[in-house]
């Protein structure tokens, strides 16, 4: 299965390992985690008996280390599995940018760790909303639909959990759209995104419900209560004063 959206590709990864002169990222997370979470599956309220347990978290590293020349990484891997954490910088860009694995992670349900500036960046996940989801929403969409056509194409393979967790993307992007609030648990639909999982649904029905959310998200757009662009000062703001706290 792809990449989640908001998770770098392979080769954007830091490997585990000190870098050349600054600190083991792994340490970064453990001792500067300000926030994490779970998500897939158990976040959106689809897991089976076989789900992975998906962890997302934020680090904000000690600003002296932004004053060398190597400066941290901007996201590590582990040190657990199925673990992916980014610097708070990093983090804030992306979600102002209405990445929407970032979005989703703000509004996980399973929050693991949080301390203070955690707390105050769930406090800001309102700031980081705005119309450009609709835009970054829909075309992750449309990337993953097209490689789920491409496979169906070349090698008569359905992939029915990608289609599901594509199918409850574009009905999250919908619903933020016409609510203005970005809910991940599937709730009433999850039933029967769990039955486009196990492949109970016919390829051609899957492709006609993919195809009517994302008019409905559309259509949701033009009467959308989301602000036009999100709020940058309020974010930057805060990235300051934990830039100035974290000495």
């Amino acid at each position: 299965m792809p990449s989640a959206p908001g998770t770098p590709a392979p080769h954007d990864r830091v490997p585990h390992g000190p870098a050349a002169h600054g600190p083991d990222p792994h340490d970064l997370v453990r001792d500067h985690t300000v926030f994490s979470c779970v998500m897939g599956s158990r976040a959106f309220g689809l897991a089976t008996e076989d789900s992975d347990t998906d962890r997302r978290g934020v680090y904000a590293a000690p600003t002296p280390l932004f004053w060398r020349l190597d400066k941290p990484p901007t996201h590590v891997e582990g040190p657990r599995p199925e673990e992916f954490s980014w610097e708070l910088e990093r983090f804030c860009a992306l979600g102002l940018a209405s990445n929407p694995g970032i979005l989703e992670c703000l509004h996980s349900p399973l929050v693991e760790r949080l301390d203070d500036t955690g707390r105050e960046l769930l406090a800001l996940r309102g700031a980081f909303l705005s119309r450009h989801a609709h835009r970054t929403f829909t075309g992750y969409a449309e990337g993953q639909h097209r490689r789920l056509r491409a496979r169906v194409r070349g090698r008569g393979e359905i992939r029915w959990k990608q289609a599901m967790h594509l199918m409850r993307l574009l009905l999250s992007c919908r619903d933020l759209l016409r609510t203005g609030e970005l809910v991940l648990d599937a709730g009433p639909y999850r039933e029967g995104l769990l039955a486009v999982r196990r492949g109970e649904v016919a390829w051609a029905e899957v492709e006609a419900r993919l195809a009517r959310l994302r008019e409905e998200a559309d259509g949701a757009a033009s009467a959308t209560p989301l602000p036009a662009e999100p709020d940058r000062a309020r974010v930057e703001d805060f990235l300051v004063r934990v830039r100035r706290a974290c000495v």
